[in-house]
Formats: structure tokens, C-alpha cells, sequence
């Protein structure tokens, strides 16, 4: 048990934001990809509505949601203030990403507030994480200005909502220490 709490400690210290300039081309093997969306599949959820929901960009499904990225750019950006770079540029972090995963939420206000639906799909994020980050593999949660274009671009249903974007991707990023404040200035215990 010694060595298990060594190595959870010592992912959960490590976990850091991996931007998509970092990833380099190496492919992330499905039955990865599959175990950091079924570790998801063990986070914590009041009533266990197990609110998670995830739709995969992989390979050339990337160029689809890519696509919508520029495309809104063009059609929210006034024609004088056009720039054919920015236009470029809008999916680029998608197609520099090996794997993205967009985050939505199943909602059920008959059951649950909202808020506790969020955490338990925040839950189900950093389980990703540390998955990704255990596999040596570069990962961000995103969440853009656009996420209601988004839920209607992939057509979600009415009770989903999209939380954001999860880039992933091996990578060449130096390790760096975490930036943190003492926990000490953060708890206060209390008195009997």
C-alpha cells in the first residue's frame, strides 16, 4: 500500500496544464484513450446520475471540429476586421492535438442542482488527467467563450451542456515545478 500512496502523490504533484504547441507527433493508442475515458467513468456523482459525457476527435474527425472553429471565427468576425491568419490559426489547436474529447454534462434538474452535476464532471476531468499524466501524455481542459455553438454544432440534446474542450497529446514540455501556496494558509481546523 506504501508504493501506491508514493505513486498517487507523486501523479497528483505532477499533473500540469500540457498546451498543444508541446505535443509532438506520436499517436496515443486507442485502448489509452479508452482507459482515461473509463477512469472518468469512476469519479464521484451525487445520486449517481454519472453526468460525464464525452465525444471523441480522433484522426480525421479533428478536421470537422477544426473546421467549426474557423468557421466561426469567419462568421463572427465583422468582414473588415477579417484576418485570413486568425481564420488559419482558429483550429490549430485542434489539429495539433493528438486526441480531443469534448466535455458535456447530462443534466438532471429533477435530481440535482446543476452545480453538483459540474463537480461531478470536474471529478471525472481530473481522473482524466492523472490518467493522461501516469501515460507521460499532455492534456488541458478548455473552456472557450463558445460553448453554447458548440453544444449545437454537435447537435447535443436539450439536457447537455458542454463544459469544454480536453486536448491531449505526447509531448516535449520540460518538467516544471508546481506553483502552489501553502496548504497551511488555506485549512483551518476546527476547535471542539
Amino acid at each position: 500500500m506504501e508504493q501506491s500512496i508514493e505513486t498517487i502523490n507523486r501523479v497528483i504533484r505532477t499533473r500540469r496544464s500540457i498546451f498543444p504547441p508541446s505535443y509532438i507527433e506520436k499517436d496515443i493508442p486507442d485502448e489509452i484513450i479508452h482507459t482515461i475515458l473509463e477512469n472518468a467513468n469512476f469519479a464521484p456523482s451525487h445520486k449517481l446520475t454519472e453526468p460525464w459525457r464525452f465525444v471523441v476527435f480522433k484522426g480525421e474527425s479533428k478536421k470537422r471540429l477544426a473546421g467549426f472553429f474557423s468557421e466561426r471565427y469567419r462568421s463572427q468576425t465583422p468582414a473588415e476586421s477579417f484576418s485570413q491568419a486568425r481564420y488559419d490559426a482558429a483550429g490549430e489547436k485542434v489539429l495539433k492535438s493528438n486526441c480531443v474529447i469534448v466535455i458535456n454534462a447530462e443534466l438532471h434538474p429533477d435530481k440535482l442542482p446543476e452545480w453538483e452535476e459540474t463537480a461531478a464532471v470536474a471529478c471525472a476531468v481530473q481522473n482524466m488527467w492523472l490518467t493522461a499524466t501516469a501515460y507521460g501524455i499532455g492534456s488541458y481542459w478548455s473552456s472557450p467563450a463558445l460553448l453554447e455553438d458548440l453544444a449545437r454544432f454537435l447537435e447535443l440534446p436539450e439536457n447537455q451542456k458542454s463544459m469544454g474542450l480536453y486536448f491531449l497529446g505526447y509531448h516535449d514540455a520540460p518538467e516544471l515545478p508546481a506553483r502552489r501556496t501553502p496548504i497551511e494558509g488555506k485549512v483551518t481546523w476546527a476547535q471542539a
